[in-house]
């Protein structure tokens, strides 16, 4: 028994950890892992997809569109797809999964055009070609961090400002995915900066058509796959899948009542309420208050009182004042 609940724990932790998968991100993975497999079996030639001056010099502008898709070794595609998981998935939950598949192939063609023009500017000896997710996934996160609130972002319990995560997620990715070019990731943040500046408005796609292009094929047969979101354009639809309603069964969560305050009279206060609970109160929760009886009072004289009350519990109360302002009581 403590066996399994560890397990669960784990299988809780891990899944706290690892982000929802969406459907432009299974997208992107899946033509990735395709293309690497049709490459390993027909044995293609090393960096037959890259990007760099061979794209002018030889007019391969079909490189553009490929090379995001593209990996050399599984290492390089596994580290790639775990970047693109964990770095991209905010922009698609910001503006749609349709939406997200654009600006992917946008921010990449754009990164590739500018970098394979910077490489063909240099020497034959220094140039090098360039492939893999992860710009993409840099171009995404630059732009996120234009839209976002936050001016404060935290990386392994370090604080620094947002527009600084870019920058540190290039260092760090620089060091750790293999094949990683430096000059094509930082072009590719300054291509989602210049995008989240608004500099590619023209290009964009509006949520409306977003919206008439999800009802069309092949995403309407995504929005039916379980176990995968489906980020709608639209901000309310948005809303809905990313923040679903909780409906609470009946009797999740405990429930005291209490009575009305206009239910109270003050001139029977004392009959209403005993110990602090009224007795509309402790009839719900299942206590009966004892019965109160109505006590007598005896006057003699102008300034002489005498009183007496009897409680089921057999205490007697008696109190006696005269006119000096002296008063006795005997419990």
């Amino acid at each position: 028994m403590m066996r399994n609940e560890h397990f669960k724990w784990i299988f809780q932790v891990f899944k706290g950890l690892v982000p929802d998968l969406t459907s432009g991100i299974v997208i992107v993975v899946l033509l990735s892992c395709a293309l690497f497999g049709i490459q390993t079996y027909f044995n293609f030639t090393q960096g037959v997809l890259s990007v760099g001056a061979t794209v002018f010099q030889h007019g391969h502008l079909q490189r553009l569109l490929a090379y995001p898709f593209y990996h050399k070794t599984s290492a390089q595609l596994l580290v790639n797809i775990t970047a693109l998981v964990f770095l991209s998935g905010s922009l698609e939950k910001g503006v749609g999964t349709v939406r997200f598949l654009f600006l992917f192939l946008l921010l990449s063609t754009t990164t590739g055009f500018f970098y394979s023009f910077l490489d063909l500017m240099q020497e034959d000896s220094s140039r090098s070609d360039a492939e893999g997710l992860l710009p993409a996934a840099l171009a995404c996160v630059a732009l996120t961090t234009m839209h976002t609130k936050m001016t404060k972002g935290f990386l392994c319990g370090v604080s620094f400002p947002t527009m600084a995560l870019p920058w540190v997620l290039l260092i760090i990715t620089t060091a750790v995915v293999p094949h990683s070019v430096l000059p094509c990731n930082i072009i590719a943040i300054l291509v989602g900066w210049m995008y989240g500046k608004g500099w590619f408005s023209l290009l964009n796609i509006s949520a409306e058509k977003a919206g008439t292009l999800e009802k069309m094929m092949p995403f309407r047969l995504l929005r039916s796959i379980r176990g995968i979101k489906f980020v709608p354009a639209s901000t309310e639809e948005r809303r809905k899948t990313l923040l679903p309603q909780i409906n609470p069964t009946l009797g999740s969560y405990p429930v005291q009542a209490y009575a009305p305050l206009s239910s109270m009279n003050p001139a029977n206060m004392t009959a209403n309420i005993y110990e602090g609970w009224s007795n509309s109160t402790a009839a719900l929760s299942g206590l009966t208050p004892p019965v109160i009886p109505q006590g007598s009072a005896h006057s003699s004289g102008p300034n002489h009182g005498h009183g007496s009350q009897q409680s089921v519990g057999q205490s007697c109360n008696h109190s006696h004042s005269d006119g000096q302002g002296h008063s006795h009581a005997h419990l």
